[in-house]
């Protein structure tokens, strides 16, 4: 058979699994897996792992799984057989999608695919950080998604379970500490904060993941002596025009790219790849959120200027006015 024709077939063939999966997801509940384990006896981690991984592939809810791995296992060998199986279970569809259409992807994307691609790509372990961390996007689909790209398999796998462990503790206690509850455990209590404690973490940790992709934040004394010694650094003010050219004045060789613009005109940057992007604007909130911007573009090599223009101004130093 042709490797094209191959390929159909496993696609096809995977939509058939995928919509008998579905059509008897019903089965597929907390006591039925709970009767697998039992009857699997000590090798019930190893069949669970196995289960976790498929159903991670035919679009079963992997929540479910994760709180059923809980109450079965435990807090601390229940977190190492979910995430492992949740891990390869990722791993797997991942490589399915890569076999199946990251060719086709590459061959037919058009320009703007192609940035959206070679920025996903260049963002690598932090695109996959946002992703696993912040819960807008589909477990299942993201992973098939996300083999459609150029991120590289071995950082794919590895920040996934990183980014993965801190939901499958949190649900896996959640979990521990419901069959806990239904049994009149008397630690039942304390492990239901534990479990609250873990979710709010998960819960914060999305607001962590954006400010570290906003960029570190450099003083104006570190800026300063960057320019003064050559350093390959570009100064992008993101103020509007007339603050840029106004008696505030900027910082002389600084060009001049507007916040509300800056979606437009993210090609003037892309080339600046070797060097440093400092972003300032009059304090730092719009070149902090320009930061953003470019970071979710793929550009990865912006810093924020603390206290932007204000802080440039108290220092004495000379400003350029147009």
């Amino acid at each position: 058979m042709k490797p094209a024709a191959l390929r159909w077939a496993t696609g096809l063939a995977l939509l058939v699994l995928i919509a008998a999966t579905l059509a008897l997801r019903d089965r597929f509940d907390a006591a039925a897996l709970s009767a697998w384990m039992k009857d699997a006896g000590a090798a019930g981690p190893v069949v669970f792992i196995a289960v976790y991984a498929a159903a991670t592939v035919l679009f079963l809810p992997g929540a479910l799984l994760t709180l059923v791995g809980g109450a079965l296992f435990g807090p601390a060998w229940g977190t190492l057989w979910n995430l492992t199986g949740a891990t390869l279970g990722s791993a797997l569809a991942f490589l399915i999608a890569r076999y199946l259409g990251a060719d086709w992807v590459s061959r037919r994307a058009g320009p703007r695919l192609q940035r959206l691609n070679d920025g996903v790509a260049d963002e690598g372990w932090r695109f996959i950080a946002f992703v696993r961390l912040v819960p807008l996007f589909s477990f299942n689909l993201l992973n098939f998604a996300l083999g459609l790209t150029r991120i590289r398999f071995a950082t794919y796998v590895v920040a996934s379970a990183v980014f993965m462990l801190p939901g499958a503790l949190a649900y896996t206690w959640l979990g521990h500490a419901g069959r806990q509850a239904l049994g009149g455990d008397e630690g039942m209590v304390r492990n239901g904060l534990i479990a609250l404690a873990l979710a709010s973490a998960v819960a914060f940790l999305p607001r962590w993941l954006r400010r570290l992709r906003a960029g570190p934040m450099v003083e104006v004394d570190s800026l300063k002596q960057q320019l003064e010694r050559g350093a390959p650094v570009l100064v992008v003010d993101v103020r509007d025009a007339g603050e840029f050219n106004g008696p505030e004045g900027h910082i002389a060789g600084a060009i001049n790219l507007p916040l509300k613009e800056l979606p437009g005109r993210l090609t003037e940057l892309r080339g600046r790849r070797d060097d440093t992007i400092l972003l300032v604007c009059r304090t730092d909130r719009r070149s902090s959120e320009a930061a953003r911007l470019l970071a979710e573009a793929g550009i990865a090599n912006a810093g924020i200027v603390r206290g932007g223009m204000t802080a440039w101004r108290a220092k004495g130093w000379p400003v350029a006015v147009s």
